[in-house]
C-alpha cells in the first residue's frame, strides 16, 4: 500500500533479468549425437504452414515471406513491453533417447531450446545475428519422457528475431501401444475445496486424465494437479488414467480424500460470507484526509490500521502510533481511538495492525530480529486490544536468496524468519487470531514465470517471494487480498498477459489463486489452490489511491465470472466459486474521499 502514487517495478525487474541472461549466457548440454537414420520429429520446423503446430505468447508470432533461409516462409516474432515473443510447440519423442534440435536464426538475442526433457533441460542463444546462423543443441530425454516442448524466443525490448529450418533429429515418439496404468497416486494438500494429487510417471505416456468418482474430470500433461472447486466435509474418490497417440491405460487404483469442513484457514468462521477489507489511515493522513475510527461506515467487516513500521529496516522493532496533530488537525486521542476499536468489536467488526506499507521495509535477517518482531507487534496488538495481523510487506522486505528455488522449503532468512514469528503470534493468541496478507501481483502471480534469482542468476530475487510465506502459513490465513493495482501485465494460466484496470485482470490473477499454478513453469512444484473463502479481491478505491483503478461495472463483472461463471469476458476460469471472501480496498480514506463509491458498490452487489 502506498502513502503517494509511485511507479510500476516491472522495468526495473525485466532490466535486471535481461542483463542477467545477457551475462550468463546459454546452456548447452551434450549428448549422444543423433543417429543417421533418426527423423525430423518437429513439425513444420520451416514454417511453410504458416503458425500451424506452433503456439507464440501475446500474439507476437508471424510467418513472412521475407527475409527466409530456406522455402517460402520463415516465423517472424517481436516481442513487445514484458513478452519475450515466445513460440513453443509440444513434440512426441521416445524415453531414454539422444535428439538433436537447431534452427537458423537472424536478430539480436535469440533463444533456442527445448523443456521438458526429462533430464537437463537446454538452451542455447546468440547475442547479434545480422543474417541468419545456426543455433544447435542436444539432449537425451529420460526414462520416463514421451514429449518436450521446443522454444523460441527474443528479449524484452528489443526488435523483432526470425527463424526457419528448425529440426528436432531423434527417434520418433509413436509407441504404438496404449501406456499403463499410473501407479503411485496420493493426496496431498486438502483444504476445504480442493484436494491436491500426485503419481509416478507412466513411461510413454504423453498426458493424463483425473477421474472424479468414476469420470473424467481433469486433463494434463504433469504427475500432479489440485482439484478444486468441491464441497467441505465430502469424500471423494479419484483415478488416473494416462494416454498417448495410440490410446488411454486402465485407470489407476482409488484414493479417497475427505475434503475439510471449516471455512479457510485461519480464523475466518465469523467473517461475514462475502467480507469488505480496508485500510484506514491512522499514522498519516495524505490527499484523502484523516478519517476517525468511530468515523468508518458499519459496511467495513475487517479494519487494518496503516502502518506499523520499523525503528530500521532490519531491528524487527515495530512501533505504531496515532496520525500527529499537525498533520491530522481531526486526529482522536489516544482512549476514544481504543474506544472506537472496542465498539467496532462489539459490532462484529475486525480490527488488525498492518505491518509495512510502502514505506515500512521490513527484513527479519536474523533470529534477533525475529524476536523483536513478535514482542514489538504483541505488545501493539495487546495495546490497542486488536484481532491481528496484517502483513503488507512490500519493496525489498521479501526476497529470495540464490539457490533457494523451492518455495516448499525456503531457505532464505527473511523468509523463514517472519514464518516463525507469525506461527508464534498464532500460538501466542490462539484459534481467534486473524491473519491476513496484502502482497502485490509482483511477489505472488509472477512466480508464474520467475521465481527468485532464476536458473541463470541475476532475475530479480523478489519474484514470487510471498509464495513460500503464504504456503507455510495457509492453514492460519484467514485471508489474502492480493494488490491487483502498481502492476505491470502479468501472465495468467492462459499463458497471456494481463493488464490492470479491467474485470479481465481480476479474473485472471483471482483464477490462478483458486487454481493453483506450476512456480516458474515448473510442474514439479506446484502451487497449491488456496480456498475460495481465504481470498479476497484487492483494489484501489478510486483513481486516486493507486494505478489500476477498476469501474465499480468492471469490478460487478469479475465478480459474477468468478463467482457464477457469467459476465467472463475471454478468459476462461478454471472454477466457479460462490464462496469467494469479497473484495479488499486501499483505502478507506480514499473510499470516503470519492463518496463511498467502493463501499456502496459493494453493498449493493451482496445485499448489504
Amino acid at each position: 500500500m502506498e502513502r503517494s502514487r509511485r511507479p510500476s517495478r516491472y522495468p526495473r525487474f525485466l532490466a535486471a533479468l535481461a542483463a542477467a541472461v545477457l551475462t550468463a549466457g546459454g546452456l548447452v548440454v551434450s549428448a549422444e549425437t543423433a543417429r543417421a537414420a533418426d527423423a525430423d520429429v518437429a513439425t513444420n520446423g520451416g514454417f511453410e504452414s504458416g503458425l500451424a503446430g506452433w503456439s507464440c505468447t501475446g500474439g507476437s508470432g508471424v510467418t513472412v515471406s521475407s527475409p527466409v533461409h530456406g522455402g517460402a516462409a520463415a516465423l517472424k516474432a517481436t516481442p513487445a513491453g514484458s513478452d519475450n515473443a515466445k513460440c513453443t510447440q509440444t513434440v512426441t519423442v521416445r524415453p531414454d533417447s539422444a535428439y538433436t534440435l537447431s534452427a537458423w536464426v537472424q536478430g539480436s538475442y535469440v533463444y533456442l531450446g527445448a523443456s521438458g526433457t526429462g533430464t537437463t533441460d537446454v538452451s542455447t542463444w546468440t547475442p547479434s545475428a545480422p543474417s541468419w546462423q545456426k543455433l544447435t543443441t542436444s539432449f537425451r530425454t529420460g526414462p520416463a519422457t514421451t514429449s518436450v516442448t521446443l522454444y523460441t524466443n527474443g528479449w524484452y525490448g528489443t526488435p523483432a528475431y526470425h527463424v526457419d529450418d528448425l529440426s528436432l533429429v531423434g527417434p520418433g515418439g509413436e509407441t504404438g501401444q496404449p501406456p499403463a496404468a499410473p501407479s503411485g497416486l496420493r493426496s496431498s494438500t486438502v483444504t476445504a475445496s480442493s484436494v491436491g494429487l500426485a503419481w509416478s510417471p507412466v513411461a510413454g505416456a504423453t498426458g493424463y486424465t483425473v477421474h472424479r468418482d468414476g469420470a473424467p474430470d481433469v486433463n494434463l500433461t504433469g504427475t500432479s494437479t489440485t482439484i478444486t472447486g468441491l464441497s467441505p466435509a465430502t469424500a471423494y474418490r479419484f483415478q488416473v488414467s494416462a494416454t498417448n497417440a495410440a490410446g488411454r491405460s486402465p485407470l489407476s487404483s482409488a484414493v479417497t480424500a475427505t475434503t475439510q469442513a471449516g471455512g479457510g484457514g485461519g480464523n475466518g468462521s465469523d467473517l461475514p460470507a462475502h467480507a469488505l477489507v480496508g485500510y484506514l489511515h491512522s499514522s498519516f493522513a495524505n490527499g484523502s484526509g484523516y478519517t476517525r475510527m468511530s468515523d468508518v461506515p458499519a459496511s467495513w467487516d475487517v479494519i487494518n490500521l496503516a502502518f506499523g513500521e520499523p525503528t530500521s529496516v532490519t531491528s524487527g522493532d515495530i512501533r505504531f502510533s496515532l496520525c500527529p496533530v499537525a498533520e491530522c488537525p481531526n486526529v482522536e486521542s489516544v482512549a476514544e481511538f481504543k474506544a472506537a476499536i472496542k465498539a467496532k468489536q462489539a459490532a462484529g467488526k475486525k480490527v488488525l495492525i498492518s505491518i509495512g506499507g510502502q514505506n515500512g521495509q521490513v527484513q527479519l535477517a536474523s533470529t534477533a530480529a525475529r524476536d523483536a518482531f513478535v514482542s514489538s507487534v504483541s505488545k501493539i496488538i495487546d495495546e490497542y486490544g486488536l484481532d491481528g495481523l496484517d502483513i503488507d510487506f512490500e519493496g525489498h522486505s521479501l526476497s529470495l536468496n540464490t539457490g533457494d528455488t523451492d518455495f516448499r522449503n525456503p531457505t532464505s532468512p527473511v523468509i523463514v524468519n517472519l514464518i516463525s514469528a507469525v506461527k508464534s503470534l498464532k500460538a501466542k493468541y490462539g484459534a481467534d487470531f486473524v491473519l491476513t496478507m496484502a502482497p502485490e501481483t509482483f511477489f505472488v502471480q509472477l512466480g508464474y514465470q520467475f521465481y527468485g534469482s532464476g536458473p541463470w542468476g541475476g532475475q530479480d530475487p523478489r519474484a514470487g517471494a510471498y509464495l513460500p510465506v503464504i504456503h507455510a502459513l495457509r492453514d492460519d490465513l484467514t485471508l489474502l487480498h492480493v494488490q491487483d493495482y502498481n502492476s505491470g501485465p502479468i501472465m495468467g494460466l492462459d499463458n497471456q498477459y494481463h493488464t490492470m484496470g479491467g474485470a479481465d485482470f481480476h479474473i485472471a490473477m483471482t483464477d490462478m489463486l483458486l487454481t493453483g499454478f506450476p512456480v516458474a513453469g515448473d510442474t514439479t512444484k506446484v502451487f497449491p489452490a488456496l480456498d475460495p473463502r481465504q481470498v479476497a479481491i484487492g483494489l484501489p478505491a478510486s483513481s486516486q489511491a493507486g494505478n489500476g483503478h477498476t469501474a465499480p461495472s468492471e469490478v460487478n463483472k469479475a465478480l459474477d465470472c468468478l463467482t457464477k461463471k457469467t459476465n467472463c469476458g475471454s478468459y476462461q476460469t478454471h472454477g466457479t466459486w460462490p464462496t469467494l471472501r469479497g473484495l479488499m480496498t486501499w483505502s478507506i480514506n480514499w473510499d470516503r474521499f470519492n463518496q463511498w463509491e467502493f463501499s456502496r458498490n459493494f453493498d449493493a452487489y451482496f445485499g448489504g
